[in-house]
């Protein structure tokens, strides 16, 4: 017979109450049906666990130093039972996420913040990183999800599509290029241009687009975060060539958005995932959260 719980629980009450019959009306059980736990456990472990007689119910001294490792067992028992059941009803956990810069400062904080508030007791955690290192924290099992471009058809994981981002030029409302409903690659060849590091995909986007136009472009300077290539164009320093999603003009009222016309500046972001491994209950629910977020926002 294997050891459970049940068998385990009816040795602590008899143990705590030294007596059968209370101990069988606690545990909502038969005194015979309690009797028969107790010889089922004794027989498994080959030891006698009680000394009974009319009057009472001794422990056993082998009993005696099983007693503190089964309470000690049952506690874990009892706490990984509530903590599961916690976790399945979203009333604790924690949500990993691996998103790209632009995405982590862009759209997720507002997702974060209604996720937060229909469930305050799920923790969520943010790794910002580039698209490449987003498909190895989510291959490797680091993060639950990750919300990115695709760099690779790399095998395993999965990519469910979420938005289109298109790159724009990023520039203060007093630049002269700033009323122009549009621009092209061409009208950036004389401006300093501000753009992302190399190991970047809004980078590799913009590089490769200017070598299928044909356009060289030297960048003016090139940051390692969005927000310092924004705080520069901000400053005058220079057009910042980010995505869409970088920020919102609506809140940076003294930026302009221009998006770009030109081939091949728009890339798929999508919610990446390891093929074959169900998310937990909490990282479901924040997809299922941000999912309808921008159902809302595009009117889908």
């Amino acid at each position: 017979m294997n050891l459970s719980e049940r068998h385990l629980k009816a040795f602590l009450a008899v143990a705590r109450l030294g007596n059968f019959t209370r101990a069988a009306i606690e545990l909502h059980l038969s005194q015979s049906a309690l009797t028969v736990q107790i010889q089922q456990l004794e027989e498994t472990l080959s030891v006698r666990l009680f000394d009974r007689n009319r009057r009472k119910v001794a422990l056993t001294p082998v009993a005696q130093r099983l007693l503190e490792p089964i309470e000690r067992i049952t506690s874990d028992i009892d706490t990984l039972l509530t903590r599961t059941q916690e976790i399945a009803t979203l009333k604790r956990g924690i949500v990993a996420i691996a998103a790209l810069p632009s995405v982590a400062g862009g759209f997720l904080p507002l997702t974060i913040q209604k996720f937060a508030g229909a469930y305050p007791g799920i923790s969520v955690r943010i790794h910002d990183v580039v698209a490449q290192r987003i498909e190895d924290l989510v291959d490797a099992g680091e993060v639950d999800f990750g919300i990115g471009s695709v760099v690779s058809k790399r095998p395993g994981v999965t990519h469910v599509p979420l938005l289109v981002d298109a790159l724009c030029a990023f520039m203060p409302r007093s630049h002269p290029l700033a009323v122009r409903r549009n621009l092209s690659l061409k009208d950036l060849s004389g401006q300093p241009v501000l753009v992302t590091g190399k190991d970047s995909s809004v980078r590799k986007l913009f590089e490769r687009a200017l070598a299928e136009s044909g356009i060289d472009i030297d960048a003016a300077f090139e940051t390692n975060y969005m927000s310092t290539a924004l705080a520069l164009a901000r400053a005058g320093l220079g057009v910042a060539v980010l995505p869409e999603s970088a920020t919102d003009p609506a809140i940076d009222t003294g930026m302009v958005r221009v998006p770009l016309r030109s081939r091949g500046l728009k890339r798929q972001i999508s919610i990446i995932t390891k093929g074959g491994r169900s998310l937990t209950p909490p990282a479901a629910k924040f997809v299922s959260v941000l999912m309808k977020q921008f159902e809302l926002a595009h009117g889908r």
